[in-house]
C-alpha cells in the first residue's frame, strides 16, 4: 500500500478519529456493545434473538459511508503492492489473530484502550509489534 504524503491532511485525519470515537461511544451507550468489527461480523454467523439488525446496520454503515463520501468528494488514490494470494493469506492470518486475541484492533485498540483495559493494551501492543515485524521481514528479509 502506498501513502500519498503530499495529500495527507491532519484535519481530515482528526475529524475521522473523532467520528470513530463518537460512533464507538454511541454504540456502547445505545446497545451496550463494543465496536469490534470482527465480533460484530462474527455475531452475524450465530445471531441471538433481535441481535442481527444492529449488526447489519453497523456493517451497512461501513460500506455505505465511503460510497456517500465518494458522491461529494474524490476518494484518495490507493495502490496495494501485493497479489491476491498474499492478500488471502494475510486475511486468514488476521482472522486467526482476532480469534486468539478475542477481538480485533477496533475492539481492543479503539474501545478497549479507551476503557483502560490492560488486556486490550497488551493485545494492541502485540498487534502493532507483529505488524512491524511482519513488514520488516517481508520488506527486508524476503528480498523485497
Amino acid at each position: 500500500m502506498h501513502i500519498d504524503w503530499f495529500s495527507f491532511t491532519p484535519a481530515a485525519t482528526l475529524i475521522g478519529g473523532v467520528l470513530i470515537g463518537i460512533a464507538a461511544s454511541l454504540l456502547v451507550l445505545v446497545t451496550g456493545r463494543i465496536a469490534g468489527v470482527s465480533g460484530i461480523v462474527g455475531g452475524l454467523l450465530r445471531p441471538g434473538a433481535g441481535d442481527a439488525s444492529w449488526r447489519l446496520a453497523f456493517i451497512a454503515g461501513i460500506i455505505v459511508a465511503p460510497l456517500a463520501y465518494a458522491a461529494i468528494a474524490q476518494l484518495p488514490a490507493m495502490r496495494i503492492d501485493a497479489g491476491y494470494p498474499t492478500l488471502v493469506v494475510a486475511g486468514l492470518l488476521v482472522g486467526m489473530g482476532t480469534r486468539y486475541a478475542a477481538g480485533c484492533t477496533s475492539g481492543h485498540g479503539v474501545c478497549g484502550i479507551s476503557r483502560l483495559s490492560p488486556r486490550s493494551l497488551v493485545a494492541t501492543l502485540v498487534f502493532m509489534v507483529a505488524g512491524f515485524v511482519t513488514v520488516f521481514l517481508v520488506r527486508h528479509g524476503a528480498g523485497a
